[in-house]
């Protein structure tokens, strides 16, 4: 077998699990099992993680595969700290209706002050008419 440079590396994440932020906010955990030179992942065991607020929630998705071009951030988890942290986990279904709320909150937020913007004679061109390269 012909040595490459950073698989021994590799070879010891193998069995840590891997948290992944995706460029449309998503995050994921899960084990990683391969990754190429254009940061292509495949996610095994891996769930997909919501937070709202100081609560979160998983969703399982199994085995993922990641395109590179979405992936905004690969880090290892420490599985001895992960218990740790101050997030309460909550059920499926109360965090969706948490997030659904939240996002709600935000439309109506940004509503409101693209209307006092346009009171005063201002604009913002919206985010899904600008392009995106």
């Amino acid at each position: 077998m012909n040595y490459m440079p950073g698989t021994a590396s590799l070879i010891e994440d193998i069995d840590k699990k891997h948290l992944v932020l995706l460029r449309d906010g998503r995050t994921l955990i899960g084990y990683l099992r391969s990754i190429d030179q254009f940061a292509n992942l495949v996610l095994h065991q891996t769930v997909e993680r919501i937070h709202v607020g100081k609560k979160y929630g998983d969703i399982p998705r199994g085995i993922f595969v990641v395109r590179g071009e979405n992936v905004v951030l690969l880090g290892e988890i420490d599985l001895e700290k992960e218990s740790d942290t101050p997030l309460q986990q909550v059920s499926i279904e109360e965090i969706l209706e948490e997030q659904r709320v939240e996002q709600q909150t935000k439309q109506e937020a940004e509503k409101l002050k693209v209307q006092a913007l346009k009171e005063r004679g201002l604009s913002i061109p919206r985010a899904d008419t600008l392009d995106e390269y």
